[in-house]
């Protein structure tokens, strides 16, 4: 039986249902742990230190330029994506509500995922279950940059990764494999039951050179992310070869992108102390990791800040 389609009168909260409390507040209270942790080890007379020392006018003119080709990159991976399983859609047309999400996922990740889904449905009337198909192979695809770049790196530096890492490939492929047999209607009685579930809509018409297509252009963000960062870093009086970066900063990317903090807080910097300590003081390294990851976090909520007004137009009209 077909998904039902959402009712007219939807909204970003009927997308993404609010979990209950203590869900909510356990990422509060791991970031504040984990932050504790950090600050137990290091002084905080040091952290700031090292915040004196950047030169900050050529460091946020270089993240802002990052933070603005980022966000010209994404939406086009997105508007790509969505053209190619949900319908036409213009470029421009995007921008406005990619940006808002942008802001919104600053408080609940949840909402702005909402927020993404609610113009999906109100642009092509998409049942739920296709757009939560779509959504899950952009995860799935994101997540399989990072691994192939993380997995180069443990490769690179034997020993000096944890082994934990190395395990991420296989659990990848096995899932790859699982979802798009599922999908085609393999596994016996259980593919054929669940393979025409709009859940894996998106999964049985995606073709190989589409994934592809996903992954060359995430791996050219990841690429200019890994060029901003070895520049940015100089700013903080940090030098960390380059060659070191390409090995463990999608490790680093791959931590922070666990949904388990507040804004991916916290993890994202114990990663950085962890891979590059031997490079820098963990001080230096904790200050410049906090400060990128709150300048991209900010400068990608000015530019919904900017888009607002339009993207409401969009979602409410």
């Amino acid at each position: 039986m077909p998904e039902p389609a959402l009712p007219d009168t939807v909204t970003p909260d009927d997308v993404a249902r609010r979990p209950s409390p203590w869900v909510r507040a356990l990422p509060v209270v791991l970031t504040v742990v984990i932050f504790g942790l950090i600050f137990w080890r290091i002084p905080f007379g040091a952290f700031w230190q090292a915040l004196d020392k950047a030169q900050w006018l050529p460091f946020l003119a270089l993240m802002g330029t990052f933070s603005l080709c980022f966000f010209a990159l994404d939406t086009f991976v997105l508007s790509r994506v969505i053209r190619w399983f949900h319908g036409p859609l213009r470029y421009r047309e995007l921008l406005p509500v990619r940006a808002v999400t942008y802001l919104v996922s600053i408080i609940n990740t949840q909402l702005a995922q909402g927020a993404l889904a609610l113009y999906m449905y109100r642009r092509f009337h998409t049942p739920l279950a296709q757009i939560s198909s779509t959504v899950a192979l952009m995860i799935l695809l994101e997540t399989t940059n990072l691994i192939m770049f993380a997995t180069a790196g443990c490769l690179a530096f034997p020993g000096e990764a944890p082994r934990v890492l190395l395990a991420f490939p296989l659990v990848l492929g096995l899932l790859w494999g699982l979802v798009l047999l599922l999908a085609r209607g393999k596994l016996g009685r259980l593919g054929q039951r669940v393979s025409a579930s709009a859940l894996l809509s998106t999964f049985r018409r995606v073709r190989l050179s589409q994934g592809v297509i996903v992954l060359g252009l995430k791996g050219s963000i990841f690429l200019l992310a890994l060029l901003v960062h070895s520049q940015a870093l100089s700013l903080f009086g940090i030098a960390i070869p380059l060659s070191r970066l390409v090995a463990f900063l999608p490790v680093v990317f791959l931590v922070g992108a666990l949904p388990i903090t507040v804004a991916h807080l916290g993890t994202s910097q114990a990663a950085w102390i962890f891979f590059f300590s031997a490079y820098a003081p963990a001080a230096d390294l904790l200050a410049y990791s906090l400060v990128s990851h709150l300048t991209f976090m900010l400068a990608n909520g000015m530019f919904g800040v900017i888009f607002l007004p339009r993207a409401y137009r969009d979602l409410w009209r």
